[in-house]
């Protein structure tokens, strides 16, 4: 087996659009394990759609077997170390939280332009998400971002389900991520608060917009920065995913004395004109 998962081109344009897909990254055996736990967990009846009463079901995490199985196969850590730097991020003990979506014609409030990085301030919110995803007591404007991605190495969309065009697919605004960089590297390490969606909207709207389609087991790869939706599943079958993130060991650094500069910090460098 190669040593490397992706290939110079693949890193190259991992660098230009802000993603990689990788198929097949974990098995179909392991995604359906994964999807019937996550069908039970959604008190759903899988073949009566008149169950399906809600547009987004949101399942708080779950670091069963399977799903840590699923965030960190060998083909995956190898892309990790090519993405992001070997030694320089940590190996996922969670696959984030599973946002499953159902056609139906509500509204699921969850469809604003973001992108996934950054920490709380409080540190205790993500034991308020273990425990069942109360977070009344959390401050819900207490995360932050900074240049330096505290809190996030790299997004993973970890696909649990087949996901076509009509299953509500992520939707990536390819080279968004350099974008990013100039909005929020004035506030250094102290970070800002996360930016307003119609702020990031304005900014990144003249992008191409890609969908985040493939089948169970593929995993898209995703730089920190990247600018990406959900969208309401209208007509589609219900769609299966996780969220994850891959935390980072050592955090993103615009300048190194040794020019050693990870895809994840080139194509930050290069939002910023310095590459």
């Amino acid at each position: 087996m190669s040593e490397l998962s992706l290939t110079d081109t693949e890193v190259e344009n991992f660098i230009q659009d802000g993603y990689v897909k990788i198929p097949g990254a974990f098995s179909k055996e392991t995604a359906d394990i994964c999807r019937e736990r996550l069908w039970r967990e959604t008190g759903k009846d899988p073949h009566n759609p008149r169950t399906w009463t809600e547009p987004v079901v949101r399942i708080p995490p779950i670091n069963d077997p399977p799903f840590l199985e699923s965030c960190n196969t060998p083909r995956l850590h190898r892309a990790y170390d090519q993405l992001y730097g070997a030694g320089r991020w940590i190996d996922p003990d969670w696959p984030g939280t599973f946002p499953v979506r159902f056609p139906h014609p509500g509204d699921p409030g969850d469809t604003a332009w973001h992108f996934d990085a950054g920490w709380h301030v409080d540190e205790h919110w993500f034991e308020a998400l273990e425990d069942g995803g109360d977070l009344s007591k959390v401050d819900p404007y207490g995360f932050r971002v900074n240049i330096q991605s505290r809190g996030r190495a790299l997004l993973i969309l970890l696909l649990y389900s087949d996901i076509g065009p009509d299953d509500a697919p992520t939707v990536i605004r390819a080279g968004s991520h350099f974008d990013v960089p100039p909005m929020i590297a004035p506030f250094g390490e102290e970070g800002t608060p996360l930016l307003r969606d119609d702020v990031i909207d304005k900014a990144t709207a003249h992008r191409t917009e890609v969908l985040a389609t493939g089948e169970a087991g593929d995993v898209f790869v995703v730089h920190p920065f990247l600018v990406h939706a959900s969208q309401p599943n209208r007509r589609g079958k219900p769609r299966f995913l996780a969220q994850a993130s891959v935390e980072p060991r050592e955090l993103v650094r615009t300048e190194r004395p040794d020019g050693d500069y990870s895809p994840v910090e080139r194509a930050v460098r290069m939002g910023l004109g310095l590459s």
